[in-house]
């Protein structure tokens, strides 16, 4: 079975803009294409590596500070009882040392705060 978690985090030096709330926008699919990619290097390195199935950004949205763009997402696994089981907390530990401490993701700089994972 396929279960969902969500993910979300801020980023401090991207600036939200009004077409990073439009899902049709250049802007939108642009940095939707580089969130995939960098959430997908985090996750494939991690302990649920082996039923990891992807992440789909489900909006961009202002934060608190002009330069800040929150990140939603919904990330699924496939439910094995065989294969690795998602641990929440463990996977956010994982995910807080691949980012420095929740600071970096590539080349940008996140929210120390801001990471949240819901399963």
């Amino acid at each position: 079975a396929i279960r969902n978690f969500t993910l979300n985090f801020t980023i401090t030096n991207l600036q939200f803009t009004a077409d990073l709330a439009m899902p049709n926008s250049k802007k939108f699919k642009s940095t939707e294409k580089v969130m995939y990619y960098y959430i997908d290097r985090l996750f494939k390195s991690s302990s649920i590596s082996s039923v990891y199935t992807g992440c789909k950004v489900m909006r961009f949205r202002s934060g608190r500070h002009r330069d800040d763009t929150g990140i939603d997402a919904v990330c699924s696994y496939n439910n094995n009882a065989s294969l690795a089981t998602f641990d929440r907390e463990k996977v956010y530990h994982e995910l807080s040392t691949m980012t420095n401490g929740i600071t970096k993701l590539g080349h940008y700089s996140l929210e120390k705060n801001s990471l949240y994972i819901n399963g």
